[in-house]
């Protein structure tokens, strides 16, 4: 809990930060805006996962990089939607993965290993206002909810009982996402939020930089860490307690 702590910390230490560092220009004022918007972002999170997962009293570690999720992955979904009113913004992450992991048996005399298969579903929508949104500077205040689907089988290698459990929460979140024109076609974009409720702990932090190939399309790579603890009250339940963090890549069509 001192280490999450203090990466709460370093989020708002560094959008806070970056504030003062772009001031809003003196007297700028935004065009009026009385219209809707609507972004759509499909990305590809390059990431690793590393921790530890458990069902039914098992529990196992996991340390997949993303060479190993990609030739294991069975089927994945990841995109983003914002939907904006003048300050009021309303974004939507979605993720979907199924992969698998195997690590050798502790001893390894009866069980030479054991296969660890992920089911992971989350979504996060969020409702935020634009605090700031003078000259270059875009700052916007969230707050939401992120849902977790997580699902986990440990399979000892080679046979016996495959233990499985899955697990369904939601998590409080609480956070803010910074825009900056650094050039007229270079933006730097970070975002960061915590949370809480169905999981111990829950946070994560991204930047990355974007470059405008016109009004409608804008690429996009950066870097992005997600944290989640979820361990329940019972020696029996389901446990994962990962990391998840890697290079992200994407593209943003700017349909209104």
């Amino acid at each position: 809990m001192r280490r999450y702590g203090k990466s709460v910390l370093t989020i708002f230490a560094v959008l806070t930060l970056t504030t003062f560092v772009f001031p809003p220009e003196a007297g700028a004022q935004t065009p009026a805006d009385d219209g809707w918007h609507l972004e759509i972002r499909p990305y590809l999170w390059l990431a690793g996962i590393h921790g530890t997962v458990g069902a039914l009293g098992n529990e196992a570690s996991v340390h997949a990089g993303f060479d190993d999720i990609f030739s294991n992955l069975n089927i994945g979904l990841m995109s983003a939607v914002e939907t904006r009113y003048k300050r009021i913004v309303m974004p939507v992450d979605f993720i979907w993965l199924s992969l698998s992991d195997e690590k050798a048996a502790p001893g390894g005399f009866i069980l030479t290993s054991i296969k660890a298969d992920l089911t992971q579903v989350i979504l996060a929508p969020r409702v935020g206002y634009r605090i700031v949104d003078s000259g270059k500077i875009k700052l916007d205040a969230l707050t939401g909810f992120r849902y977790w689907h997580m699902g986990t089988t440990l399979t000892p290698q080679p046979g016996g009982p495959a233990p499985s459990e899955s697990a369904n929460w939601f998590d409080a979140l609480a956070g803010a996402k910074l825009h900056v024109e650094l050039a007229p076609k270079l933006q730097l974009i970070a975002l960061g939020d915590i949370g809480g409720g169905g999981a111990n702990s829950d946070y994560q932090f991204a930047g990355a930089l974007g470059y405008e190939l016109n009004k409608k399309w804008t690429l996009s790579a950066g870097y992005r860490y997600m944290a989640v603890n979820y361990r329940p009250n019972t020696q029996l339940g389901f446990v994962n307690d990962t990391t998840t963090s890697g290079i992200l890549v994407g593209a943003t069509w700017n349909i209104k």
